[in-house]
């Protein structure tokens, strides 16, 4: 059975580059599932940034945008560790890219939760640690419209629910990371 780890903050908070040094540090060769689709010239180069950060050699690179649960049960041998960057683009490809379902927000939020379990079970049956990044939106003001509501409602389910299944959780904030599930309240 697989290690899972969850690291989340703000926007340019350090979590994907903490995620990336806590992965290095259990492989010397470690799986890396993107879920951004490029489309548009922006994404082109935040994935760019990204890349550049892992031209070190020591990376497999796969694309998760769909199905990533496919990308954990094909994963090949050699590699000791996978970070999975990030959940809400994985999340947002379910609500509003080709992978989406029309229909209510409920229909939708219960079609996004199905293929979110998918992933955690996969790697969960992976046999790595698995280092998940998702991005905290909930800690702003209340959207002024009701798909960012909704993006916000479905992002926190999606966080607390890889969280339940992860053994740790990272908070990052001003390049530094602190462990919730320790700190948290058992209740």
């Amino acid at each position: 059975m697989a290690k899972l780890v969850l690291v989340t903050g703000g926007a340019r908070s350090g979590k994907s580059s903490f995620a990336e040094k806590y992965v290095l540090s259990l492989a010397e060769k470690c799986d890396y599932i993107a879920t951004a689709e490029v489309l548009d010239e922006e994404m082109a180069e935040r994935v760019r940034l990204h890349r550049e950060r892992r031209k070190n050699g020591r990376w497999v690179n796969h694309e998760g945008y769909y199905s990533a649960e496919k990308v954990f049960q094909n994963l090949g041998d050699g590699t000791g560790a996978v970070l999975f960057d990030c959940l809400t683009l994985y999340m947002t490809n379910y609500m509003y890219g080709k992978g989406a379902v029309e229909g209510s927000f409920e229909e939708r939020t219960s079609h996004v939760l199905r293929k979110i379990d998918l992933l955690i079970e996969a790697a969960k049956n992976c046999g790595r640690t698995v280092v998940f990044v998702t991005n905290e939106v909930g800690a702003g003001i209340v959207p002024d419209n009701v798909v960012s509501r909704e993006y916000r409602d479905l992002s926190g389910w999606v966080n607390q629910h890889v969280a339940e299944a992860c053994e740790e959780v990272y908070y990052c904030a001003c390049g530094m990371a602190v462990d919730f599930k320790k700190l948290g309240a058992k209740i």
